[in-house]
């Protein structure tokens, strides 16, 4: 069936493109998150553990909001490393990192999440796509929220 929700097809995908940016970020900080939970050193381990899990269980959830949303666009979502590699803004973790820095690399990565998120704004808004305008505010929201977190955690 042709899909007709109010939006024509090309802001539905330009909004698709600009949320599968959003999708590779989210899973890519997920899994840097993921990683840091589980190799966190060090006097602050149980803190950093708790938030760490606390944070990449959000995203596990986010992300399957993201995808959700680009299908109901009618566009199909990318589901691969390689993929999320080309798309993602957000850098790997590269291994050994202290906990200090593991603090860093996230606020780095929230912050990323929070700027791709901004950039979709427009075109959501500009077809008035009010689903994915909510989605993009409370991930900018969420992602800020826990980049001052961090942040604070380095004061």
């Amino acid at each position: 069936m042709e899909l007709n929700i109010g939006i024509n097809e090309a802001d539905r995908e330009s909004i698709a493109t600009g949320l599968s940016r959003l999708l590779a970020d989210s899973y890519s900080l997920y899994l840097k998150t993921h990683n840091y939970h589980w190799n966190v050193e060090g006097p602050m381990f149980n803190t950093l553990h708790l938030m760490f899990e606390t944070q990449y269980t959000e995203l596990a959830t986010a992300v399957d909001e993201i995808a959700e949303r680009i299908r109901a666009l009618g566009v199909k979502a990318p589901g691969s490393y390689s993929k999320y590699a080309e798309l993602s803004s957000v850098e790997e973790a590269k291994g050994g990192e202290t906990a200090e820095d593991m603090i860093r690399e996230l606020v780095l990565g929230q912050e990323a999440v929070a700027r791709t998120a901004r950039e979709v704004f427009p075109s959501a808004e500009s077809a008035n796509d009010e689903p994915t305008a909510d989605l993009l505010t409370q991930r900018m929201q969420i992602h800020e929220k826990n980049a001052w977190m961090l942040r604070s955690m380095l004061a």
